[in-house]
């Protein structure tokens, strides 16, 4: 049998615990739970499969509110119950008051924050349509950027109606806050590093203002460490040594996906070799990463982020960033985890592989740590030549030598 997951559960007998996972798969996503199967996924049967299913219906039925839409079907052949659930639209679904969630293979009650969120989600609304608290609000900020990216002259209260930051009933909501001059959010944590994160060169916190002076004046700290002027003929030029088209994706993706019920900042760390940007709130890394985010966490914040030409179209940016670096050897990185979403831009360098260097690289790429007498086999080449390519790749700074003596292994760097 299958191992127990994210989305299946095992149970040798009926007992109340079962409620729980019917309440997380209510609310997360649909799963299933299979009566009759002992933890270590041993199928042992069930006698009366009549009577339990109708047992189970009553559980539910007397346990779970409200009522979540699921299904039982009968294996008569090894006399096993499947019990499926359907994540449900009427979220949160409750076992005693209780909502929860799915993590690994067990059922753990969801925080004070994620059940908010699920509050919400039940009643179709997201966190930025709710009521802002401060409804004395100024936006001479977003008003010049639109003046200046789309030549609007007349801004005002019709506008922020336009872009869904005003109700005539409701006032400004929390969309409304992150875009004005001065709100209470936090911002973006920017720290450089030198040669290790014990060496903190420089230090800038930029917060309590509109999301597009964030934007901007984090994009001036990329500029400062991340640019060299290059003279050409009788003009200066402005080279990046990380793509600058990268760098501005990655900061919109943070600025529109990430969770803003969190009080925490958009962290950016500069490395001499990379910079990582970790936005607070994760995603599901399949659909983060493919693009296929069918609903924004903040579809008003990502239309006008769109709208001045930060981001060319939704759901493209993952796809953007990974096409900057097709001619590179060093690829950006994506992290993603239930509470946050991590991007790791490396620089870009101009490096000229023979095709044996090459290969040794695209070997360390598949297969990780390795010795050298490993890398010889799969390269079939001598120990002599084997050696003077792994040190010309160590020179350029791509291979990394681990280890001492007869237990030295080679990396990536």
């Amino acid at each position: 049998m299958e191992r127990e997951n994210k989305t299946l559960e095992y149970k040798e007998t009926l007992t109340k615990s079962f409620l729980k996972t019917v309440s997380a798969y209510a609310n997360y996503g649909t799963g299933r739970i299979i009566f009759g199967v002992n933890d270590d996924g041993v199928i042992v049967g069930i006698n009366d499969l009549d009577q339990l299913c109708l047992n189970i219906e009553n559980s539910i039925n007397d346990n779970i509110t409200p009522h979540p839409s699921y299904r039982l079907t009968q294996d008569h052949d090894k006399h096993l119950i499947i019990l499926t659930v359907e994540e449900g639209l009427d979220k949160p679904y409750y076992y005693k008051n209780k909502a929860y969630c799915r993590k690994d293979s067990s059922s753990i009650e969801v925080d004070r924050t994620e059940l908010n969120r699920l509050i919400l989600e039940g009643m179709n609304v997201n966190y930025e349509d709710l009521q802002a608290q401060n409804q004395d609000l100024t936006f001479h900020v977003l008003e010049s950027y639109f003046q200046k990216q789309l030549g609007i002259k007349d801004f005002n209260k019709d506008t922020l109606i336009t872009l869904g930051l005003y109700d005539y009933h409701k006032g400004y909501n929390k969309c409304a806050e992150l875009f004005a001059d001065k709100n209470a959010c936090k911002g973006v944590d920017i720290m450089r590093f030198g040669e290790s994160e014990d060496v903190v060169l420089d230090r800038r916190t930029f917060e309590h203002a509109s999301l597009l002076t964030l934007f901007e004046k984090t994009e001036e700290v990329f500029s400062l460490y991340y640019s060299q002027e290059i003279i050409n003929g009788m003009t200066r030029e402005r080279k990046y040594l990380i793509p600058q088209k990268a760098f501005r994706e990655a900061l919109a993706n943070a600025i529109v996906h990430r969770s803003y019920d969190i009080n925490a900042h958009i962290n950016i760390a500069m490395h001499p070799e990379y910079i990582t940007i970790t936005s607070p709130g994760g995603l599901s890394e399949e659909a983060y990463e493919n693009g296929n985010i069918s609903v924004l966490r903040n579809p008003k914040i990502g239309n006008i982020i769109f709208r001045l030409r930060y981001i060319e179209s939704f759901g493209t940016g993952i796809r953007r960033i990974k096409a900057l670096y097709n001619d590179s050897l060093m690829k950006p990185e994506f992290i993603v985890t239930p509470s946050t979403i991590s991007i790791t831009l490396p620089i870009l360098k101009e490096i000229n592989l023979t095709e044996d260097e090459l290969r040794i690289y695209n070997i360390l790429s598949i297969h990780g740590e390795m010795s050298r007498e490993e890398i010889e086999k799969e390269l079939h080449v001598n120990k002599s030549k084997c050696i003077r390519l792994l040190n010309k790749l160590i020179s350029q700074q791509l291979v990394e030598k681990i280890g001492q003596s007869s237990a030295i292994k080679y990396k990536l760097k």
